[in-house]
């Protein structure tokens, strides 16, 4: 057992319960394939790191989401347990709490909305935690694809989950409880269609970022599903959300 663990929030994929706003754009079906697409990708790179041991918080809690995954990647050693919360920053701070509990030291969390997330983002955000006592790494929309931290810190109660301020009032919060904190470079993740095809642009040049869901892009662009952004009338491209970065006082 290594002293750090890196978890993935997941989602058994479900009809009507899955990255809605893209399915609006894109179709129930391409969506739920695309989803398990992003699950093998982050599978398939974090699943043997020697440094990290990969957990996975799923929902619904009644699915057997190891039997899930071993349908994804065949031979993974899945660790899995369910969400537990009322809300979503319910179920990050729960995750932190059952990890922590179960005697982990640092531990890494991140979505499955972001595929192309690379092991080097991991093991900086690893260093870093050495000398930080939460790591943070800023999401294009205003919130953040990353966090770690060294005990289950309440940085998530009362912070309106999914708007563009929540990166900057965990930061705020975390401030206020004293902690010193270091932020990643910046990423973006895919919950609308217009990150869809900017993702499908950056893996066309670079497959090897997220291979699968390379493969599933390419697909849906060939069969038509995936057009250009100005082509769906549900959906504008995405305007980037500038914050300030918080750094900690270290005076």
């Amino acid at each position: 057992m290594s002293d750090t663990a890196l978890v993935i929030m997941a989602r058994y994929p479900q009809s009507g319960q899955t990255k809605t706003r893209l399915a609006r754009s894109i179709g129930e079906t391409a969506t739920l394939t695309l989803y398990q697409a992003f699950l093998q990708d982050l599978a398939q790179r974090f699943a043997q790191i020697p440094a990290l041991d990969l957990h996975w918080a799923y929902t619904p809690a009644e699915v057997d989401y190891a039997a899930f995954l071993q349908t994804l990647v065949p031979g993974i050693v899945a660790r899995c347990f369910p969400q537990e919360g009322a809300d979503f920053a319910a179920r990050l701070l729960h995750a932190f709490q059952w990890l922590h509990s179960q005697g982990y030291k640092q531990i890494i969390l991140i979505g499955s909305d972001s595929p192309q997330i690379s092991l080097d983002c991991i093991i900086t955000a690893h260093k870093k935690l050495q000398e930080a006592d939460i790591v943070l790494g800023p999401a294009e929309d205003g919130g953040y694809y990353l966090i770690a931290m060294k005990k289950p810190f309440d940085v998530f109660s009362g912070i309106p989950m999914s708007t563009e301020v929540v990166l900057e009032q965990t930061i705020i919060l975390a401030k206020q409880q004293g902690l010193n904190i270091e932020t990643l470079d910046p990423l973006f993740d895919i919950d609308e269609v217009s990150e869809l095809v900017r993702l499908a642009a950056q893996l066309s040049v670079a497959p090897e970022q997220a291979p699968q869901t390379a493969l599933q892009l390419v697909r849906l662009q060939q069969e038509g599903t995936l057009q250009p952004v100005g082509s769906y009338p549900y959906s504008q491209p995405t305007q980037s959300v500038h914050h300030q970065i918080f750094t900690p006082d270290r005076s």
